[in-house]
């Protein structure tokens, strides 16, 4: 059965809103633990001057309230820098404040009940860390994924063991869907994720942890500017 004709144009309109936000060199993500006393609102204010368009609020320990009055401060910040919010792991919270998307992991919500609840305006993205969980993600509708943990990371608990470069260089020949290469990536290894061919990389520690995070991104894209993307 084929789907309504309204319904497959929203698809679409999603899908290149979706390759928009993500045709882009950084995805940053919020990490209050390791951002040396700063605010999330502050560390993303200087991710946006730095120029970053795309940022995710990722927070998991705070009372729900604090979460909602510091997300909505992000919201208004990414609106007037033109940058695309995505909030992790709640979608009525993405709601709340007006996001652009939402991010589930393997264990959240499922992606169609996500999906029903947030309506077609909204991009939904899902963290994968194997062939199989992309291709179910794409089956079940996701509009992007996230390919990792690559190498080892501590930013997140109870995260799973790395899964390599591998990955990465099966998503570059395999996933129709934009995704973010993201876990354990670092200065020092930026170039090495680049040059295996993904074009939206998270650096999460490194960034947040920065005593100057915008000469941080400076100096990471510097790296970036000397490596090529092989051609899918």
């Amino acid at each position: 059965m084929s789907e309504p004709h309204g319904a497959k144009e929203a698809n679409l309109a999603r899908r290149e809103r979706t390759r928009a936000a993500l045709d882009t060199d950084l995805y940053g993500i919020t990490a209050e633990p390791f951002s040396l006393g700063r605010s999330n609102v502050d560390v993303v204010g200087q991710m946006l001057k730095a120029g970053v368009k795309l940022v995710q609020y990722r927070e998991k320990e705070k009372e729900t309230g604090l979460k909602y009055k510091e997300c909505r401060e992000i919201r208004r910040l990414t609106r007037e820098a033109g940058a695309v919010l995505i909030v992790n792991d709640h979608p009525d919270l993405a709601l709340m404040v007006e996001a652009d998307g939402v991010h589930l992991g393997q264990d959240d919500y499922p992606i169609e009940a996500v999906r029903e609840l947030v309506g077609e305006e909204m991009i939904v993205g899902i963290s994968t860390h194997a062939p199989e969980q992309a291709e179910e993600a794409i089956r079940r509708g996701a509009d992007y994924i996230g390919v990792g943990p690559l190498f080892t990371t501590f930013t997140k608990k109870g995260v799973c063991k790395p899964v390599g470069i591998e990955y990465l260089d099966y998503a570059v020949k395999n996933v129709s869907i934009p995704f973010v290469a993201i876990g354990g990536i670092k200065t020092n290894n930026v170039g090495e994720v680049r040059r295996h061919g993904a074009r939206c990389i998270s650096i999460v520690t490194e960034i947040v942890g920065a005593p100057d995070i915008r000469g941080k991104i400076t100096e990471i894209r510097d790296v970036l500017k000397g490596c090529r993307t092989p051609s899918k």
